[in-house]
């Protein structure tokens, strides 16, 4: 596979992830200062509406099964744009409301593009090193859609909720160039239905199979270490570091590095096998997170080098274990179905830190904008994502010899 199409592949990640930051990182903290909605409420909403946007992607994963993955890629999108731009320019009264109405629309649209054109990619590679690097390059492009985003409120606006408002109108430009950059090279109608399987059967079917059931139990532990301190990235800076104007720059510097770092790790994939890979890049997280425990008030030049060390142990976690999965998607058939469920873990673990790390903090006293509670949100951002990383790595490492697949 050419260079060429590798990238027109990949561009697409880029409008993708560019939403997803905001929606994941910034709409928490946006809400509960632009809408005075609770805490409490807030974590509630969200629980609600993750999880209703989890439960539909082995939905859409067997959709994508049936019908034609590029079609249901560009069907997905307006509504995907529509209910982006909506979520982010609410009213001023029924905001609660507002919330769960274009949450769920913008989580349904996302979700059947994601699915469909993570399926897409999984056919398009013809082996395991062309999927790894399909892989790679979507989540390359998804990097800097993330760097921008976390980059241009503060360009666009010295208070980080307007620019967080406006930042909502950069995303249908970026989503139409990317769209024909991948409809122009890949064409609409190569990848068609690849399995007629009912919706219960194909989910079966997938779980069946043990080598992908130990992944995704490797999958969620990660996802919970990864998911703690993206929920409460904001609130971290801003109390316990004291340093909100400088949350825009380090979001960026953590996913510069993840993305200068995917190199690396494609090319170490290579020698010594996607699961070693990983496995360095899981214990360099765990001395980047123990060093966050250690960080108080100030502590803005340290904190650096521990999103610069995270940040490259991400590259490693967004590309080596989505190409596992892919290879064992298409080893069933069914990569629309694995990548549902694959999601579905994704986003339940994302729910979760959501809808129960926020009312957990406010019940330990944890009020934003204030020192009280700040014990609790330390523990919650760095030392319970530091045990969920080691977890991660002795399971990871007992079933090496399962997930490490060659084809």
């Amino acid at each position: 596979m050419t260079h060429a199409r590798v990238l027109a592949y990949g561009a697409l990640g880029l409008p993708l992830a560019f939403a997803a930051l905001p929606v994941y990182v910034h709409l928490p903290r946006y809400y509960s200062e632009t809408t005075g909605i609770d805490l409490a409420v807030l974590g509630v909403i969200l629980l609600g509406a993750r999880l209703f946007d989890a439960v539909i992607d082995p939905w859409l994963g067997w959709l994508a099964d049936r019908v034609s993955r590029p079609h249901m890629l560009a069907v997905s999108l307006p509504p995907f744009v529509v209910g982006f731009i909506a979520l982010f320019n609410p009213p001023a009264v029924h905001s609660g409301l507002w919330l769960v109405v274009t949450l769920m629309l913008t989580y349904l649209a996302f979700s059947a593009a994601s699915v469909a054109y993570q399926a897409w990619g999984a056919a398009a590679g013809r082996d395991s090193a062309a999927r790894t690097r399909l892989t790679a390059s979507r989540e390359g492009f998804g990097l800097v859609g993330v760097v921008l985003a976390a980059a241009l409120p503060g360009f666009i606006a010295n208070d980080l909720s307007l620019g967080t408002e406006r930042l909502s109108w950069v995303l249908p430009p970026l989503l139409l160039i990317a769209a024909l950059a991948l409809f122009s090279g890949f064409g609409v109608g190569q990848v068609t239905a690849s399995s007629a399987a009912p919706l219960f059967a194909s989910l079966r079917r997938a779980l069946a199979d043990q080598a992908f059931r130990r992944l995704l139990g490797v999958f969620v532990v990660n996802g919970i270490a990864a998911a703690l301190p993206a929920t409460l990235f904001l609130f971290f800076v801003a109390d316990v570091i004291g340093a909100t104007a400088a949350s825009g720059p380090l979001l960026a510097l953590y996913f510069i590095a993840g993305a200068a770092s995917l190199p690396f790790w494609v090319r170490l994939a290579g020698r010594v096998g996607r699961v070693r890979a990983w496995l360095a890049s899981l214990w360099l997280a765990m001395i980047a997170f123990a060093g966050a425990g250690l960080i108080g008030n100030g502590d803005v030049a340290a904190y650096t080098l521990i999103c610069l060390a995270s940040g490259l142990a991400l590259g490693a976690d967004l590309s080596l274990p989505a190409a596992i999965a892919a290879d064992l998607g298409e080893r069933q058939g069914q990569a629309g179905a694995c990548f549902g469920v694959w999601n579905f873990i994704a986003k339940l673990n994302l729910a979760l830190a959501a809808g129960l790390a926020l009312p957990f903090l406010d019940l330990l006293g944890y009020e934003p904008g204030t020192a009280s509670g700040l014990g609790a949100l330390t523990f919650a951002y760095a030392l319970l994502p530091l045990a969920f990383k080691l977890l991660a790595a002795l399971l990871l490492w007992r079933w090496r010899d399962l997930l490490e697949i060659r084809s």
